[in-house]
């Protein structure tokens, strides 16, 4: 028996003690699968769907007011006090063609790439004027959305212009950067199949 028992207790392996996770693994666990969350959403083409055509649609709306008020318009691009006069009728004119157009091409999902373009162009007009009319102190109505609203740049329409902006270089990165699409097919955006060589 004395083999035996010695033989029992020479097969009884000694546990050992797991050590705990450090709190640091955990938050850079939870970190980095909230990294990978926030990124699948950005190239997630539903979300980049939603975001140009509500974009284009914004525009849609801030250009229908200029178009049927141009002369109005007019008269809020010289108060801005930026452009000679003989160029004040023109980009009257222009601007709000401009953002229906781009508007209309980025809600609809056609030639999305340019549109983006223009709209990240316009915007950039628009932030830098805004600015420097803030910065002059100018009490100077926006116009952005109605010629007939007396409401003054503030620096919440810098901000509102800038989130704007944000969506639209999102969309450049989206469509430029990473090369994806995001179109309307029966109301659900879709893909496209990568071409492959012919046989």
């Amino acid at each position: 028996m004395f083999p035996a028992t010695m033989a029992r207790r020479g097969s009884a392996r000694p546990s050992v003690r797991e050590q705990p996770d450090y709190p640091g693994d955990e938050v850079t666990m939870a970190a980095t699968k909230g990294r990978s969350g926030v990124i699948a959403l950005l190239t997630h083409p539903s979300f980049a769907l939603g975001a140009r055509v509500v974009l284009g649609c914004i525009f849609i709306v801030a250009s229908l007011d200029k178009i049927i008020h141009p002369e109005l318009f007019a008269r809020t691009v010289y108060n801005y006090q930026l452009l000679p006069e003989v160029a004040v009728n023109v980009v009257a004119l222009w601007i709000p063609w401009l953002e229906l157009v781009a508007g209309v091409c980025l809600a609809l999902g056609l030639w999305v790439r340019g549109s983006v373009l223009v709209l990240i162009g316009l915007l950039g007009v628009f932030l830098g004027a805004l600015g420097f009319n803030l910065a002059r102190g100018l009490d100077v109505a926006c116009g952005c959305f109605s010629t007939r609203s007396k409401d003054s740049v503030t620096a919440l329409t810098l901000l509102r212009d800038s989130l704007f902006l944000v969506v639209a270089l999102y969309l450049f990165w989206f469509h430029h950067v990473r090369g994806m699409e995001s179109r309307f097919f029966l109301g659900r955006p879709v893909s496209p199949t990568p071409s492959h060589p012919a046989d």
